[in-house]
């Protein structure tokens, strides 16, 4: 526990410093654990990285109660004008590059040179989307070309869609699982899905069906999606697209499970237990690092749990 200092929320170098937790990553999760530690009269340290966020593509957060709709950028910016009225956070616009861990606690040492001292450390750095290199997807990401139908789904609702599936049950299951959204909905897969004959069949029963191929290119106007070509010249015209990318942990996480032996599961992802402990004692772990199911919302819950778990660990 420590008094009330001065706002630091600015950008500030950081060199040998102290303080109660250091939390590696700014987003909802981050943030939201920032904000509950703060309340519990802890001064804690938020590591951002300069580099664009994940969602930065995104027009807005949904599902935050008092906030749908508002930009990251701007849940950023607000969430740190309430936190420099508390005085008790501090924000350093770099990297995490390394955590060290004695029997005092942790070291985080930070790419612009500094380092900081913390008997506990939150892990909040979300995820990489692994974006292939297609013609068009850069404008049409986070618009037409979406990862997540609770995120984007109603301002894509009522158009014509195609969902990029690699699993042969979770194809069959796309017509019934998106139809709150559209009732014009195909399948892409990879030439390789496994079943494939059978989950056409399945699909074309539901008024739908299984188009396999590579994508070459999106055709659009401005990220409004129009069509979707194909490697073999083929294109299927389409107005949305949802394709949840491959992803990897940032080199962070990868460094800690080889050099601290942090757990990772089989999807690549940072185990925790309910209290978002990881396997290492005093390093907690939330958001969409953890987790298959990612999200502003699920983030924020867990950011709080982990600083709840931190604050009543000392009990």
């Amino acid at each position: 526990m420590v008094s009330r200092l001065s706002s630091h929320s600015e950008v500030q170098p950081v060199n040998i410093t102290h303080y109660d937790t250091v939390i590696v990553g700014g987003g909802p999760a981050g943030l939201t654990a920032a904000m509950a530690l703060t309340r519990y009269r802890r001064r804690t340290l938020v590591v951002e990285s300069p580099e664009p966020p994940r969602n930065a593509a995104s027009h807005g957060i949904h599902g935050l109660i008092g906030l749908d709709g508002i930009s990251p950028a701007q849940l950023r910016a607000r969430t740190w004008a309430e936190l420099d009225a508390y005085g008790l956070a501090t924000r350093a616009d770099t990297t995490a590059d390394d955590i060290t861990r004695d029997e005092g606690g942790f070291t985080v040492t930070l790419g612009d040179g500094g380092r900081a001292r913390a008997a506990t450390v939150l892990l909040a750095t979300g995820m990489v989307d692994i974006h292939p290199d297609i013609d068009g997807l850069a404008a049409c990401w986070g618009r037409t070309v979406i990862h997540c139908p609770f995120c984007v789904g109603e301002e894509n609702a009522d158009r014509t869609w195609a969902v990029m599936a690699g699993d042969p049950d979770f194809a069959a299951m796309i017509p019934t699982a998106f139809r709150a959204w559209t009732s014009d909905v195909v399948v892409i897969a990879p030439p390789e899905l496994e079943r494939a004959d059978e989950i056409r069949s399945r699909l074309r029963e539901q008024g739908s069906d299984l188009i396999q191929g590579e994508i070459a290119r999106f055709a659009h106007r401005d990220g409004d999606l129009s069509a979707i070509e194909f490697t073999d010249g083929r294109a299927l015209a389409r107005q949305t697209l949802l394709w949840h990318l491959p992803q990897r942990q940032v080199p962070l996480i990868t460094r800690l499970s080889e050099t601290l032996g942090l757990t990772l599961d089989s999807d690549g992802l940072v185990t925790v237990d309910r209290s978002q402990r990881t396997s290492i004692d005093g390093l907690y772990a939330a958001g969409d690092l953890t987790t298959l199911y990612q999200g502003a919302m699920n983030s924020a819950g867990a950011g709080a749990a982990a600083a709840d778990a931190i604050h009543f660990a000392d009990f």
